[in-house]
């Protein structure tokens, strides 16, 4: 007999949004695997651009109101539908203690934001999923709550961490299960869980069909030629956590009789400031400051440079990435990593064996390691290739498509 493939209902922070590419390719691939979604939105996309693989989802879309002050009748009628629910007087009960916990806007928004996905329920949706365990999870929670109804969440990495103990294992306890992408993030919400069976692990991998082999072979570059410098990229917003103020620093420390090129691709609130920290570091000639570019671009500049570099750091308010999808994209064309041995990076990457970690805020120890890849091509190419086996081995994107379409078809919907 084959299993009935629910009406996914997905709620994620915004959509499309350059930064989530792991997210739209999963739910290309639950399509792909038969299932039939509708994306509930909290926000309006903000990109310029776009990636291929959002112009092939073929889901629904549905934005909630992303200022509740703004769609005031909406709403209100929002809240009529909700309050007409049985379960809505116990889940008011459940957002004024969570409202006395975290009085802010925010809380407010996400109740009114459930109120009117409740009222607007997507025909025919048999299950509601959440992307992300803080502010999605919060609008799917109260929705299921008021609807009676069984709600998942897939968990990744600041909405683990930025979140509050007592939130996670509220909803963690309330959710039917939830999945997350790296073993940090996994024991850290079974720590949490009543349940800790509940609790999934999957790494959401890539698609190996838009990122296939590198064919060619990268010049043996060492930066003893300037006018064949070695290049370096990395992809990321400039924003806090990915520690550019780090690389920065640390590229400012390699000889001065060394050669070398830096490409960022990627905006962030950040960019104007690192342009200018490159200035006063002496460096920003030999920096190209690229912006938001599409995947097509991404995988260009992995193909044309020499070593990809990203300093991850933890936030002081516990922000940090996961295992970034960069650098799984990077090592997939074979080009040597440099990074920072925190969260899940280092369930990829082995220093001295598939590429270079040191720890995180230590320029000295990343201008290390940044000279010992420039002047080493033939260890490059050595790291890059045992990267990408390890990649097209164990974080092929169908293997966590797969797993997560067995969750939804045997954990089979339930009011």
């Amino acid at each position: 007999m084959i299993a009935t493939r629910p009406r996914l209902v997905v709620v994620v922070k915004g959509y499309p949004r350059l930064s989530e590419t792991f997210i739209a390719q999963e739910l290309r691939g639950l399509e792909l695997a038969g299932f039939d979604l509708v994306i509930v939105s909290l926000r309006h996309p903000t990109d310029k651009k776009r990636h291929a693989v959002h112009d092939e989802i073929a889901a629904d879309l549905l934005y909630l109101p992303e200022y509740l002050h703004k769609e005031p009748l909406r709403v209100l009628r929002g809240l009529w539908a909700a309050w007409r629910k049985p379960g809505f007087a116990t889940t008011l009960r459940g957002w004024l203690s969570d409202l006395w916990r975290d009085p802010s806007r925010n809380r407010v928004r996400r109740f009114g934001q459930a109120a009117v996905l409740v009222a607007e329920w997507p025909t025919g949706g048999t299950w509601l999923h959440a992307h992300f365990i803080h502010t999605p999870a919060s609008v799917a929670d109260y929705a299921a709550r008021i609807m009676g109804m069984g709600w998942t969440v897939s968990a990744h990495a600041k909405d683990i961490w930025t979140s509050p103990d007592w939130e996670l294992s509220g909803k963690l306890d309330r959710a039917r299960w939830a999945v997350t992408c790296t073993e940090m993030g996994h024991k850290h919400l079974q720590s949490l869980a009543a349940d800790p069976a509940r609790v999934h692990l999957s790494y959401h991998g890539l698609n190996l069909d838009r990122f296939p082999p590198f064919p060619d072979q990268r010049p043996a570059r060492d930066g003893t030629d300037p006018a064949n410098p070695v290049q370096i990229v990395s992809v990321g917003r400039a924003v806090p956590k990915k520690g550019y103020d780090t690389l920065l620093q640390a590229l400012a420390l390699l000889p001065p009789d060394l050669h070398w090129r830096f490409r960022h691709l990627g905006g962030g609130a950040e960019r104007d400031a690192l342009q200018a920290l490159a200035l006063s570091l002496g460096i920003a000639d030999r920096i190209h400051w690229q912006g938001s570019v599409d995947q097509a671009e991404v995988l260009a500049a992995y193909r044309t440079s020499d070593l990809f570099a990203l300093a991850c750091r933890i936030t002081a308010d516990g922000d940090r990435d996961g295992l970034p999808n960069v650098l799984v994209e990077a090592a997939s064309q074979g080009l040597a990593c440099i990074s920072t041995n925190i969260s899940g990076i280092p369930e990829l990457f082995r220093d001295g064996e598939n590429g270079w970690l040191v720890p995180p805020d230590d320029a000295i120890a990343l201008a290390a390691a940044l000279k010992a890849a420039i002047t080493s091509p033939d260890l490059r190419q050595h790291f890059g290739h045992a990267a990408e086996a390890q990649v097209r081995a164990t974080l092929d994107y169908h293997r966590s498509v797969a797993q997560l379409a067995a969750l939804f078809v045997t954990e089979g919907p339930q009011p």
